[in-house]
């Protein structure tokens, strides 16, 4: 029988419009009933929880692909392995040489440059600012990376947006790849997290402190930053609209893509109350 529940956010529980489609929502809402039922995502926990909130999960939350976990109800960090500042700081130097886009996600908000605004960056923000969500993300353009990494406790990842081919060459760095893990997020974006971070890492960990087993999880995502967690879970399930190399890591293919109520009939076969 399963007990975990872990849900990658972003192309799997939202839809291409970054809403729940309603028969996702409820089924996700039934299996809170019966199971352990987790966000693994590569968001910040501020953008993360406006989602919490609708499903009505009390669960703790797993971002920035693994890098820390977060409880709302208490809303303190249970556990982190952030990017040391020095290097941060360093990573901040040699992005900007190569004149890469960058966001920084920090202790409670997100950053991009006021004089390299990056277009997503723009519908987050306009996002944050409905005044219906209870806990809206906090999302800055700023003037300095180098201050707001100065001034905050955690550096938690980066977000690198360029050309694909030269933003993978990043992990080229020797030092680069020493201090730090990639994964790609989008076509011409990769997340740059302390080394080591991945979102099967910290769901490992903390089903461990459950005191249960990979065997009795489920994990579905849809992207390269999900397939550590896909890898580790007893049934790893993969968006049909996944690329190949995600998809071959997993058990099983969801029936439908995210607009659509494939995963909430996948939830309703594998678990039952």
């Amino acid at each position: 029988m399963y007990k975990v529940l872990a849900l990658d956010l972003d192309g799997t529980v939202l839809t291409a419009q970054h809403t729940i489609h309603p028969e996702v929502r409820s089924a996700i809402q039934h299996a809170a009933k019966h199971c352990h039922v987790m966000i693994v995502t590569g968001r910040h926990h501020t953008a993360a929880r406006p989602y919490y909130d609708e499903l009505g999960l009390t669960t703790p939350v797993i971002c920035c692909n693994g890098t820390y976990i977060y409880d709302y109800q208490n809303e303190k960090v249970l556990t982190q392995t952030s990017i040391a500042k020095d290097d941060a700081l360093a990573f901040i130097e040699l992005a900007q040489k190569k004149q890469f886009k960058l966001v920084l996600y920090t202790t409670n908000e997100m950053t991009y440059s006021k004089s390299q605004p990056i277009d997503y960056m723009k519908d987050m923000e306009q996002w944050a600012a409905d005044p219906s969500l209870a806990h809206p993300p906090k999302i800055y353009r700023i003037d300095s990376f180098e201050e707001q990494v100065r001034d905050t406790d955690y550096v938690w990842k980066f977000v690198v947006e360029g050309d694909p081919n030269a933003i993978e060459q990043l992990m080229d760095v020797s030092w680069v790849n020493d201090k730090f893990t990639a994964e790609r997020s989008w076509v011409n974006r990769i997340d740059i997290a302390c080394k080591g971070n991945n979102k099967g890492m910290r769901l490992a960990q903390y089903v461990n402190q459950l005191g249960l087993e990979p065997e009795q999880v489920i994990a579905v995502g849809d992207n390269h930053n999900d397939i550590s967690m896909i890898q580790y879970a007893g049934l790893g399930v993969a968006m049909p609209h996944a690329d190949d190399a995600v998809k071959a890591q997993a058990n099983a293919i969801c029936a439908t893509d995210n607009n659509h109520d494939g995963l909430a009939r996948l939830i309703r076969e594998k678990i039952q109350g």
